[in-house]
């Protein structure tokens, strides 16, 4: 595919965490000049060697194809990151992270050191993008910190870019969005705004105000978390009246206005946005004077899907106490490394509470699981995971436990005591090769 010169726009993207480094890439994939800045030296260096910190298919590929063709660099400096190969950057994407604090508001210091470091290094007209997650409004304060600080008077727009990537098909998603959202504050914006995203053919594009822009990541992520803890919700529901959830999931989808994505019975949610953004919500509707509760009882519904599971193994094995429990996945969620708020890491603590011993296995978290899961033994596979083990929870359904050999796995058990946290597996097939086989909503 032939790149023009007045197709390209520079583009400086602050953060090389998950947003940032898959943004970065795939808009160099798709034609621009990209300079991504992170402050954390190993992580530089790491990218600048074509090693990824961050487990995500085909990223590494992009990554390496777009450095070799040189649309893609990395660097620690902001400064040289505005102003890379003597080239100024004309959009500047903000892409930090905003982790939560205690009260569940996003910790924006990192964006407000980022929007004065812009503001000092401007040199011509440039759109700032907010491409992390946080709350309405935040990019009003970015435009008060830039000009704050802009004691050159360059002019400047500050626009809102929400991100809806999934871990595991984030290129993918980038590629070939469902929507692309551009909050822009002025005409001038958006014509640059416009043309970074020109290049993704047949992607439904969004032009709205700053503010609904910011408030449509966390209304979307919000509404899929409540999904979720519906059918977590339904599921109990079946299991109490012997309904089966898989089926009443089913039945409901079917309806054109429901559908039946998010709508998978397990032991909840976790990863880094769904959780973070469901708190970040509702701690700013309740400080607007709006008390969300519908998103408290999400969250709380959450939490006790978590909890289930350990019920289960509780109703089988009675006392935990020196009882060996082993877990299948760690992650949040297969296809990624990210253990950020992964179920796995409360249903560990939990089972440690209790006394008992816990086993565990993943096929990509395992190391970073390791830092998170004190006193826990980490399997070399899924096999060794179960050997001994007075039962077996599977808290991740990766492929490659879909394909594991139960016959193998029953013998390893020192009970054939199976918890299926994903309803990754046919209950009567289970039975009939002699497990205690339990599942969420399904009898």
């Amino acid at each position: 595919m032939k790149k023009t010169t007045n197709e390209r726009v520079n583009i400086c993207i602050i953060g090389a965490g998950y947003v940032g480094l898959v943004s970065g890439a795939c808009l160099a994939e798709i034609g621009h000049r990209v300079v991504c800045v992170d402050s954390d030296p190993k992580k530089i260096a790491l990218l600048e060697k074509g090693v990824m910190p961050i487990y995500e298919e085909n990223l590494e590929t992009v990554v390496k194809r777009n450095v070799k063709a040189g649309r893609l660099f990395f660097t620690r400096s902001i400064k040289d990151g505005m102003h890379h190969g003597g080239q100024r950057a004309e959009a500047i994407f903000i892409a930090v992270g905003t982790p939560p604090r205690e009260d569940g508001s996003a910790d924006l210091s990192a964006v407000e050191n980022v929007a004065e470091e812009i503001a000092l290094n401007m040199s011509d007209y440039t759109v700032i993008v907010e491409k992390s997650t946080v709350p309405v409004e935040t990019c009003e304060w970015i435009n008060k910190t830039v000009v704050r600080h802009n004691k050159k008077h360059i002019p400047f727009d500050v626009a809102s870019n929400p991100e809806f990537l999934r871990e595991g098909t984030a290129v993918g998603d980038f590629l070939k969005p469902d929507r692309v959202v551009l909050g822009c504050p002025t005409r001038q914006c958006e014509a640059v705004m416009r043309k970074i995203y020109k290049r993704i053919k047949g992607a439904p594009l969004l032009v709205t105000d700053v503010k609904s822009a910011e408030l449509i990541k966390h209304a979307s992520n919000s509404f899929l978390s409540t999904k979720i803890s519906f059918i977590n919700a339904v599921a109990q529901v079946c299991e109490k009246t012997g309904a089966d959830v898989e089926m009443v999931a089913r039945g409901m989808g079917m309806d054109k206005r429901i559908g039946m994505s998010f709508l998978k019975a397990g032991i909840g949610f976790g990863g880094f946005c769904f959780p973070k953004d469901l708190e970040a919500f509702y701690w700013l509707s309740h400080r607007k004077g709006y008390d969300f509760e519908l998103l408290k009882s999400v969250k709380d519904i959450n939490e006790a899907a978590k909890m289930w599971l350990v019920k289960k193994v509780q109703d089988e094995l009675w006392n935990l106490e020196g009882k060996t429990v082993a877990l299948l996945g760690l992650a949040f969620k297969p296809e990624t490394d990210d253990m950020r708020f992964a179920p796995s890491l409360d249903i560990i603590a939990e089972f440690k509470k209790l006394g008992a011993k816990v086993r565990g296995y993943d096929p990509v978290s395992q190391e970073n699981a390791k830092g998170l899961a004190k006193g826990v033994y980490f399997a070399k596979d899924a096999y060794d995971c179960v050997a001994g083990a007075d039962c077996v929870c599977l808290i991740t359904e990766w492929a490659e436990f879909a394909r594991l050999d139960m016959k193998k796995v029953i013998t390893l058990l020192k009970h054939p005591i199976m918890i299926d946290g994903r309803n990754l597996y046919n209950p009567a097939k289970m039975r009939e090769l002699g497990f205690i086989y339990k599942s969420v909503g399904r009898q």
